[in-house]
């Protein structure tokens, strides 16, 4: 395995912080190792990509499908009595009123857009959650594409809703047996089916991981979360600028979207809350940040979960969206480098955090976005001067997929 991006010739990247080079590597984190037979593919994704920016007539579609089919822009909401509970004003951006009920769908609309400018007729994607492959589904129907997506058996089972969903839209929805049966194993399948069939089909990865120009490209297609975030705060606050910014970090696309437009800006608080299971020292989580070494995994250079001989460690979560054993190599940056702070959020408050949030206001989140209002606890004790503040949670989407999880564990 080498890495392909020594060879490929791409542009400056557009990352409005300019802290990836030009072979998708963010510090010591990112790049492409890929097989050799899928250079090809990637050379051509990257050449359409870096040309889509200035392609006024797809930003045009892809701006018109976000505002007229998704449903952008999403809500920024002041929750009143959430903000009374912790002593301070938190916003809430609502990714969960996203058609599809996630933040999931702004991406899948760029790459199948990308996909068609590419001659590609066929789809393939993976899921953990099944957010992802449900807006993959959705979008390919919107575009009379055909949709295959691969989904771990144990996330088929605990996700019954979304399975549902995508059958429903036309998608066919094909078991990962492998592994841990969850979206590691998804991903596996998910590029081997790739890299056999690479002539009629585009890979839409749903984070911002994987080979270059993917983080990159997935970030940029999220971006439009924070871009909303800070015209919103203006209008409510008078400045665009909160002082945190949270977000559930998995792969992390939500998180890269929610972000994007404030890395440069140092007033600004950047927190990623990771799934730490059932503890970072239990044996069972999905807690990168904290558990992580320097690893290559789907083709990107990240932290991610192994042991000293370089053996994936399977993850565990009680969210499925959140259970890889990687994270996507900016936010391995942005770790690393100190820009943002990570918490590992355990299952038991991310499912408090979900019910204190259904009960206060009405909003019943994914248990992936539970994890990020968990957080909510840590800050209040971590700073002093925390009323204060004002918080941004990027609600990345919506629980109706967890209600049996939620049930199972409230004991309803």
């Amino acid at each position: 395995m080498i890495n392909q991006t020594e060879n490929i010739n791409t542009q400056k990247t557009i990352l409005r912080s300019k802290i990836s080079d030009e072979r998708g590597y963010y510090g010591q984190f990112g790049g492409a190792y890929i097989p050799e037979m899928l250079y090809p593919n990637i050379e051509e994704i990257t050449k359409a990509y870096y040309s889509l920016q200035n392609d006024e007539e797809f930003k045009k579609e892809f701006r018109n499908l976000l505002r007229d089919y998704v449903g952008r822009p999403t809500p920024l909401y002041l929750a009143k009595r959430l903000s009374e509970k912790y002593g301070t004003k938190v916003y809430l951006k609502r990714e969960d009123l996203n058609h599809t009920g996630a933040h999931k769908v702004n991406n899948t609309v760029g790459q199948v857009l990308l996909a068609k400018k590419l001659g590609k007729n066929k789809i393939v994607a993976e899921t953990g959650a099944g957010q992802h492959g449900v807006a993959t589904a959705t979008v390919c129907a919107l575009m009379g594409m055909e949709c295959i997506v691969f989904m771990g058996e144990i996330d088929i089972e605990r996700q019954q809703p979304n399975v549902q969903r995508m059958k429903m839209l036309g998608a066919e929805v094909r078991p990962a047996l492998s592994g841990s049966k969850t979206l590691k194993d998804a991903t596996n399948e998910a590029m081997r089916y790739w890299i056999n069939n690479p002539v009629d089909t585009h890979y839409i990865i749903g984070s911002v991981v994987g080979p270059h120009p993917y983080p990159e490209m997935v970030a940029w297609f999220q971006s439009v979360i924070s871009e909303e975030m800070r015209n919103q705060l203006t209008e409510k606050e008078g400045t665009p600028n909160p002082d945190y910014v949270i977000a559930c970090v998995g792969g992390g696309s939500n998180a890269a979207g929610a972000f994007y437009h404030y890395i440069d800006e140092k007033d600004v608080q950047l927190i990623g809350a990771e799934a730490a299971g059932l503890g970072i020292s239990s044996g069972e989580t999905a807690a990168t940040i904290a558990c992580g070494t320097l690893g290559v995994l789907h083709g990107s250079k990240t932290l991610l979960m192994q042991t000293k001989d370089g053996q994936v460690v399977e993850p565990y979560s009680i969210s499925a969206g959140l259970d890889y054993p990687g994270i996507g190599a900016l936010h391995a940056y942005l770790a690393d480098s100190k820009r943002a702070k990570f918490y590992a959020i355990t299952d038991d408050e991310a499912m408090q955090a979900g019910e204190e949030l259904a009960l206060l206001e009405g909003i019943i989140p994914a248990i992936e976005s539970a994890h990020a209002l968990a957080v909510l606890n840590n800050l209040k004790e971590d700073d002093k001067d925390f009323s204060k503040k004002v918080v941004i949670i990027n609600l990345s989407g919506r629980g109706d997929k967890d209600l049996s999880a939620y049930s199972k564990y409230l004991g309803m």
